[in-house]
C-alpha cells in the first residue's frame, strides 16, 4: 500500500505516522508532504528517515493509493482534485467536505459502510468532539432512540494544534517567572489558569461553529433526526478533550441497559464505579485509543434521560485514529484500488 500524509509536520500528521507504525498498517512506500516552510524536514516511520515534499499542484500523487490529509480546511480544498484525480482515497481531516451531500463522513464504529459510497474519493473525519460522543451514543441509540442531547465539552489546548499546546505551556511559565501572561496569540483570551466558553468562530445565533458541527455532524454520521446543543469550552489542560452529556431516549432506559451496552461498544472503555473515584478523567485518556465514559446516572429531571461523562485523545481518536481506521475497513473490505 502506498500512503501519504499531507500536513505530515503538524500534530495530527505525527501522531498519524505514530499510529501508523504502532497498528502495523500495510505501508509499502510512504510520502510525506507539507508547506514550503516545512519541505526539506526528515521524520523516522520504521527505522527510515523520510524528507517532507513540498505541497505543489502537479501529478504527485498519481500512483498513491491512500491519502491522509490534515493541512487545514483550505489546503484540502486547493488539492482535492489533484490528490483523487488518479484514484486515491483521499482521508481528510479538516472541516472542507463534512457536510457535501456527496462525502461520507465516517466514525468506523458507528456507519463504517458510508466509506464505501465516494463519489468525489473523499471521506470526512468528523470533528474530534462529535466523534468521541457518537461512539458512545451509538450503542445506546441501538437500544433507543435517542431524541435530544445536550453536550457541554471542555477542550485540551491541543485541539488548537502544536503551536497552541505550546502557548499554553508559554503562559504557565510567564504566571510563575513574571507574574502575568505576555503571549495570547493562539487563543482570543488568557488560557492558563482560565477556561474560555468559546471554540471557533462564533456565529449569528451565538453558537459557535464548534457546537454547530456538533448539531450537524452527529446527525449525518448517526443518520439520526436527532438534535443536539452544544457549549464548547477550552479548558487549560494540555491533551485530551471531555463531555458531560446528557440525551433523551424515546423510552426509559435504565443506568444497567446502558453500562452492559457501554461494556460491550467497540471502541468504549467503560470507567464508572463513583462511590469509590473510579470515573474517566483527560490525564489517563492521553495517549490511549478507546473513549472512557463513566459517571452514568438517571437525570432528575426527566424519567426517559440519563447523563454520562467521558473524555478522549482528541489526536488520536478525535483526529488521526479514526482516519487509520476507516482506512484499515477499505482494505479489509478490499475497497481500495
Amino acid at each position: 500500500m502506498k500512503v501519504a500524509i499531507v500536513g505530515a509536520s503538524g500534530a495530527v500528521g505525527q501522531e498519524l505516522l505514530r499510529i501508523l507504525a504502532q497498528r502495523n498498517f500495510p505501508v509499502d512506500e510512504l510520502v510525506l508532504f507539507g508547506s514550503s516552510r516545512s519541505a526539506g524536514t526528515q521524520y523516522e516511520f520504521k527505522g527510515k528517515k523520510y524528507t517532507v515534499k513540498e505541497l505543489v499542484h502537479g501529478d504527485a500523487f498519481k500512483d498513491i493509493d491512500i491519502v491522509f490529509t490534515s493541512a487545514g480546511a483550505g489546503t484540502s480544498k486547493e488539492f482535492a482534485e489533484d490528490i483523487t484525480k488518479y484514484g486515491a482515497v483521499m482521508i481528510d481531516n479538516s472541516s472542507a467536505f463534512r457536510m457535501d451531500d456527496d462525502v461520507p463522513l465516517v466514525v468506523p464504529e458507528c456507519n463504517a459502510e458510508d466509506a464505501l459510497n465516494r463519489p468525489r474519493g473523499i471521506i470526512a473525519n468528523p470533528n474530534c468532539t462529535t466523534i468521541m460522543m457518537v461512539v458512545v451514543l451509538q450503542p445506546i441509540e441501538k437500544l433507543s432512540h435517542i431524541k435530544k442531547i445536550h453536550i457541554s465539552s471542555y477542550q485540551s489546548a491541543s485541539g488548537a494544534g502544536a503551536a497552541a499546546m505550546a502557548e499554553l505551556e508559554q503562559q504557565y511559565k510567564e504566571m510563575l517567572t513574571d507574574g502575568e501572561v505576555k503571549t495570547i496569540e493562539k487563543f482570543p483570551h488568557q488560557l492558563a489558569y482560565n477556561v474560555i466558553p468559546q471554540i471557533d468562530k462564533m456565529t449569528e445565533t451565538d453558537y459557535t461553529k464548534e457546537e454547530m458541527k456538533m448539531y450537524n455532524e452527529t446527525r449525518k454520521i448517526m443518520h439520526s433526526d436527532v438534535r443536539t446543543s452544544a457549549t464548547c469550552v477550552r479548558v487549560s489542560s494540555l491533551r485530551s478533550h471531555s463531555e458531560s452529556v446528557w440525551f433523551e431516549t424515546e423510552k426509559p432506559l435504565s443506568v444497567e441497559e446502558i453500562r452492559k451496552a457501554l461494556e460491550a461498544a467497540p471502541g468504549v472503555t467503560l470507567k464508572d464505579d463513583p462511590q469509590n473515584y473510579v470515573y474517566p478523567m483527560p490525564l489517563e485518556s492521553a495517549g490511549q485509543d478507546d473513549v472512557y465514559v463513566g459517571r452514568v446516572r438517571k437525570d432528575l429531571a426527566d424519567d426517559n434521560s440519563n447523563t454520562l461523562w467521558l473524555t478522549g485523545d482528541q489526536i488520536r481518536k478525535g483526529a488521526a485514529l479514526n482516519a487509520i481506521q476507516i482506512a484499515e475497513y477499505l482494505i479489509k473490505v478490499g475497497n481500495v484500488k
